[in-house]
Formats: C-alpha cells, structure tokens, sequence
C-alpha cells in the first residue's frame, strides 16, 4: 500500500493571551492517502481550520508531528515550508485572497512567477485553467469586477497552476450562493478526478462534504472519526 501523503500525529495546537491558554487542537491523528478526497465537518471555532492550516505550514504545531509527502513540516523552517507549499500544495480560501491590484489572469500567474517559471509558462498554463473554469473571457478583470463565485472559480485556478498534488480547501464555498457552491463544488471534484489530485477540505456543511469520499468530523478540537 501507498505511504499517507499527509500524515498527522498526535498533534495538538495552543495559543497564548498573556497567561490564557486557549486549546485549538487535541492530540489528533490523521492518515491521508495519495488520491482520497477527504472532508473533515464541525462547527465554527471547533478546531478544523486549525488542522488544516497546520497541514499547510501556515501554523506550527505545539505539539506532534506532521509529514506532508514525506517532508516534516512540523521541523522545517518557514523558507523552506514556503517552496514545498509553493509547489505541492494549492490552497482554496473561503474569502478567496484574490490580490486586488491583478487581473483574473495575473492572480492565477502569480504562484508560478513566485516559484521561478518563466512568465511565457506561466501565463500559458494560467490561461488553460481559467478556460477550464469558464472564465477565459473575464482574464483581463480585476476582483471587484467579479462575482463571488467567479472570484472563487479565479482561486481555485491559481491554487492548480502550480500542478500540485495536494488540494486544500478551506470553506470553499462558505462564502457563496447555492448555485454558485455547485459550480465550484462540481470543479473541484472535476480536477481531483482528472489530475488525480489528493484533496484535504474543510466545511461547516454536510451537503457539501458529500462531494468528497470520507467524511470526519471535528468537536471541541477533537477528531472524533
């Protein structure tokens, strides 16, 4: 059988306000392999945000360990966290981070420029995907002119442009209609399946982790399955 591609070991998560310690996360242990898509559910403030930002070196851990293709990222400085997440890790957030000042196209280029490939590569693999997301025609608008759910359809191109083999996936349609949310939901499926990618994501709705094969669910900073 295939090693984990993520692996989580008892790992836990504190922050500190003066002398409060407030407990994010407990213990957790987590065990994803190449391929699965997985949706970890729970309530705001319950803990899964924190697993997931662990996962993408955003955060550090207080505790345990955490192995992410093989790399340990509970140990690797933040230069270091930030090239392996550059290149194996696409990231979808809720409130899609999209830079303000870049059109469509040059927000899904930016990643690619970060990580050294030539500009020509760059633009041509960031127009592919925003065809393939139906948004070849809005390249040259900038956020404001876009909606929510083109703006989220604009993030989940540059989180692919890299060619990564891990998805994480952050409440990616928290912040959208309905209609919108399938949309979404029916490419982020389309692109796990074609590029057989590894999908980490974490959602408040049960509706939407049934786009996912596994479903776990988080409490109080548990994982309790």
């Amino acid at each position: 059988m295939n090693n984990p591609i993520i692996s989580v070991q008892d790992v836990s998560k504190s922050y500190w306000n003066g002398e409060v310690q407030t407990v994010a996360l407990r213990k957790a242990n987590l065990e994803i392999y190449p391929g699965q898509s997985i949706a970890l559910v729970g309530p705001s403030g319950c803990g899964k945000s924190t697993l997931l930002h662990l996962i993408a070196g955003i955060d550090t851990p207080t505790q345990g360990e955490i192995y992410v293709d093989g790399y340990p990222f509970h140990l690797l400085k933040e230069e270091k966290l930030a090239k392996l997440r550059g290149s194996i890790i696409g990231i979808v957030f809720q409130f899609f981070n999209l830079l303000p000042t870049l059109t469509a196209l040059d927000n899904v280029m930016l990643p690619a420029l970060l990580q050294g490939v030539y500009p020509s590569e760059a633009s041509s693999r960031a127009k592919e995907l925003l065809e393939q997301v139906g948004l070849s025609h809005r390249s040259h608008h900038y956020p404001h002119q876009l909606s929510g759910g083109e703006m989220q359809r604009v993030a989940l191109a540059r989180a692919l442009v890299m060619k990564p083999k891990i998805v994480l996936a952050d409440e990616p349609t928290g912040n959208l209609d309905s209609e919108a949310s399938q949309k979404v939901l029916y490419l982020l499926r389309k692109f796990v399946e074609e590029y057989q990618l590894t999908l980490f994501m974490v959602t408040h709705s049960l509706e939407v982790a049934k786009a996912t094969d596994r479903i776990l669910q988080m409490k109080d900073g548990y994982l309790i399955s």
